[in-house]
């Protein structure tokens, strides 16, 4: 497998004036063979990334390596400007991170557990409890002991718990993991809202495709620890310059003859026996096309673009190795 990467894009917009997390070549070796090698990529202000790769692609060690539970081989983390070699309590101090299933005091009140961690970290006052609340919406459970908590709520109350001391940086292991899909679109939401809401950026490691693909602004995809490609998920204008359609019309000959004659615009094939023609042209052409069909007398009854969703793309990108 070719690991050098490709379809590399950085987010345009504010958020590319600050990095919050700068991976600089990052290797670790364990007997000899290298579990991640020389991985490199940058997460920004307010961004939400996807960390896909399929069963032992090194996923686990990176994060471990980024939260200085596993010390690198090689290459070095910044978070927020800091090195976790050289300047370790400063850079960790810039992470929250749910690396496992959050733990909590189950006899204690959803306050009390937030209030207890509050009391080991630095510089954040109580305030600051009422402020994640709503952020991650249990204001109306915190009165309530852990131990009635449905996981979901669990969920919520461990990213709370980790925006305490007002990190740069979340990291999250599996977030949606066992929650029903009413719980999973609430998590997506306050994800959104955290990075919109804090400026937090957000590392994402998951197994549900789906979701990454819904809720991230890019992935980055590792496989043998090595990166194969860093890519945009959300719609970049630039970034669409061409689109494949297929378009069902009335008569086929004539929508084909009229594709044909436009410039930039190329027929990729056609279904006869469902009367629909395949076309590949820029994104701007578009109304163009229609106009054109329209004034031929083509009738158009469905147009619908053609685009590889992220599980396609993940599987061409590893070579069809599944997401674990």
């Amino acid at each position: 497998m070719n690991s050098t990467a490709h379809n590399v894009q950085e987010p345009s917009g504010p958020a590319q004036e600050q990095t919050v997390l700068e991976m600089q070549g990052v290797s670790k070796l364990i007997k000899g063979k290298a579990i991640v090698d020389n991985l490199s990529f940058k997460i920004h202000k307010g961004e939400i990334v996807g960390l896909l790769g399929p069963n032992g692609a090194g996923k686990t060690t990176t994060i471990r390596m980024m939260t200085g539970l596993i010390r690198m081989s090689g290459g070095d983390v910044l978070i927020h400007g800091h090195s976790i070699r050289k300047e370790f309590k400063q850079a960790i101090s810039q992470i929250g991170a749910i690396i496992e299933n959050p733990e909590f005091y189950p006899h204690m009140t959803g306050y009390d557990n937030l209030l207890q961690y509050l009391r080991m970290s630095d510089g954040a006052g109580v305030s600051r409890i009422k402020e994640v609340v709503e952020l991650v919406g249990l204001q109306e459970a915190m009165n309530k002991k852990v131990r009635a908590y449905s996981l979901g709520m669990r969920q919520r109350l461990g990213i709370a718990q980790a925006l305490l001391h007002s990190p740069k940086l979340l990291i999250l292991d599996e977030p949606t993991n066992g929650l029903d899909p009413a719980g999973i679109r609430e998590m997506r939401d306050y994800m959104r809202r955290i990075a919109e809401v804090e400026g937090i950026a957000i590392l994402i490691s998951s197994h549900m495709l789906a979701e990454i693909e819904q809720i991230c602004h890019r992935a980055v995809v590792i496989q043998n620890g090595k990166l194969v490609t860093v890519t945009q998920l959300t719609e970049v204008p630039e970034a669409r310059s061409e689109v494949a359609l297929t378009i069902r019309v009335d008569k086929l000959e004539a929508a084909r003859t009229v594709a044909g004659a436009l410039q930039g615009v190329k027929v990729t094939g056609a279904d006869e026996a469902h009367f629909e023609l395949h076309v590949q042209l820029p994104d701007g052409a578009v109304p163009e096309l229609v106009a054109a069909l329209s004034e031929a007398k083509v009738g158009i009854y469905r147009i619908t673009e053609n685009r590889q969703s992220l599980e396609e793309d993940f599987l061409k990108w590893t070579g069809g190795n599944r997401i674990a």
